[in-house]
């Protein structure tokens, strides 16, 4: 017994084998960085006593943080089902067999082949105030639209217009990577399936609940935890669209480089560590119960 499992761990060892190097150097980088950040923010701006927690409290009694965590939250919270409802749908309607599919496809990568930087100066013009794009175009100035509006809106002006501008723009710009990855998910479900299912009558709508999306879980599932990870990190979107409404991301990049805070931007981006992780560790928990949910027949509760 000892003996086959040292073989099976041996078997499993020269699989992974190839990864060690990378892993090697993904590991040590993060250690260096969260060694410094830790050393950074739990020392006192003088430079002189460590570990202190001022500037930890520092940062919690400040209004900016509590606002920047908030609007970040809302981000993940908002955005990060977004990212994989918009994957889905592209995904179903890819899926299915018609002409010039692989064409249509690739309209869907163009967004991915966009850098960021530039789809968000895109997304400033248009929504500039007051002689942007979209302002003129509901004011009538445009011959194929009625005016809807009389007087230009400032988009950048209100929170929740120039934060949904931004999460559009971040949407829309990853909504590939969703796509590709629940692509090669839905693309690894066994089509004996769907034709067994075909031959007991079942229509698409009983496929797509009892088939696909139980088997598309794991891919889900990964969609989930890279886009949450983005959301909370986000920043270029943010930084342009709405910069007088903080993101931890931005906020980091204020203290640092515009208030010479850097201790307490460190701190901020201890924060924004451990949401990362304890989102992570929820999101798993959640996939893992629905995985199992679906592997006990209680996604259901009734068969084909």
């Amino acid at each position: 017994m000892a003996g086959a499992r040292l073989i099976k761990w041996g078997s499993s060892i020269r699989r992974i084998w190839p990864l060690f190097p990378a892993a090697a150097y993904l590991m040590a980088f993060l250690i260096l960085i969260l060694v410094y950040l830790v050393r950074l923010g739990f020392s006192s701006p003088s430079g002189n006593g460590f570990p202190t927690l001022s500037s930890v409290q520092q940062v919690f009694q400040n209004d900016a943080f509590h606002s920047a965590f908030v609007n970040t939250l809302l981000f993940v919270v908002v955005g990060t089902p977004l990212e994989l409802c918009t994957g889905l749908i592209l995904v179903l309607i890819l899926y299915k067999s018609f002409r010039f599919r692989s064409f249509v496809r690739g309209l869907f990568l163009i967004p991915l082949a966009i850098p960021a930087l530039a789809t968000a100066i895109v997304l400033y013009i248009l929504f500039d105030f007051p002689g942007g794009h979209i302002n003129d175009m509901l004011m009538g100035k445009y011959v194929w639209l009625p005016a809807l509006i009389h007087t230009p809106i400032d988009w950048r002006g209100s929170k929740l217009l120039s934060l949904g501008i931004a999460l559009f723009g971040k949407v829309w710009r990853d909504m590939p990577i969703s796509m590709l990855i629940l692509m090669s998910g839905i693309n690894a479900i066994d089509t004996e399936l769907f034709d067994a299912a075909k031959t007991m009558g079942a229509g698409y709508r009983q496929r797509l609940r009892y088939i696909i999306l139980p088997l598309l879980l794991p891919a889900c599932t990964t969609v989930v935890l890279l886009r949450s990870i983005e959301m909370w990190k986000e920043f270029i979107f943010p930084f342009v669209l709405a910069g007088r409404y903080s993101l931890l991301g931005t906020l980091i990049e204020s203290l640092y480089n515009y208030w010479g805070q850097s201790q307490e931007a460190a701190v901020v981006a201890l924060v924004l560590v451990v949401c990362i992780v304890v989102t992570a560790l929820v999101f798993l928990t959640i996939m893992d119960y629905l995985r199992r949910r679906v592997a006990r027949g209680g996604w259901h509760g009734q068969t084909i």
